[in-house]
């Protein structure tokens, strides 16, 4: 069965509004929602303090800030995908100023398959970059219970005189028989022996 993809939510920042309607135009309703508009940086960055947004499209110089900055703030602070539109003569040294920070520099003068193949480009990479940062959470709070759960059995085996399986089979039998998990038994068993 196929995956049904998650609507994704847009932020535009862009000091005019000629540019707004375009990319606006480009992004269909029903694989991008809600589009959120922001006419300087200030305002993009008050907007990402009250929401997430997946993706957000910047059309470079803004009134209060040439852009990059603001692109590397959000990529740095957010996780957002960013898209950075900048003049064609920009092109090149903003398109390597921003690849180390992995924000996307196209030119103005793109027609909209391309805007739409990009815009949907970073919308894959940025679904890819958050299952990659929910499996290494799930992995750092697994790997923390690892650590607190050798650390009680170390006590139990010092304090207890249990062997490690014995001390193993301990805290397995306490978290079931009080329906906790191994975590919680782990770590009473540190406070008790921890001094």
């Amino acid at each position: 069965m196929p995956m049904q993809n998650a609507l994704q939510s847009v932020l535009i920042v862009s000091s005019t509004v000629k540019p707004v309607e375009y990319i606006k135009e480009v992004l269909p309703k029903n694989d991008f929602s809600p589009i959120l508009t922001a006419s300087s940086a200030g305002e993009a960055k008050r907007i990402l303090l009250r929401t997430t947004s997946d993706i957000v499209i910047i059309n470079a110089p803004l009134s209060d800030d040439p852009g990059m900055d603001l692109a590397v703030d959000i990529i740095t602070s957010c996780g957002s995908g960013v898209l950075i539109l900048v003049k064609p003569e920009l092109y090149e040294e903003v398109a390597y100023r921003m690849e180390q920070y992995g924000v996307l520099t196209l030119t103005k003068a793109l027609n909209k398959v391309t805007l739409y193949q990009t815009v949907k480009l970073l919308s894959a990479t940025s679904n890819k970059m958050r299952r990659l940062e929910e499996s290494t959470a799930k992995l750092e709070k697994r790997f923390k219970e690892m650590k607190a759960v050798n650390r009680a059995k170390g006590f139990l085996i010092e304090f207890e005189n249990m062997s490690e399986e014995d001390a193993h089979k301990y805290i397995e039998k306490t978290a079931m028989d009080r329906c906790v998990k191994k975590l919680d038994v782990a770590q009473e068993i540190i406070e008790k022996y921890d001094i």
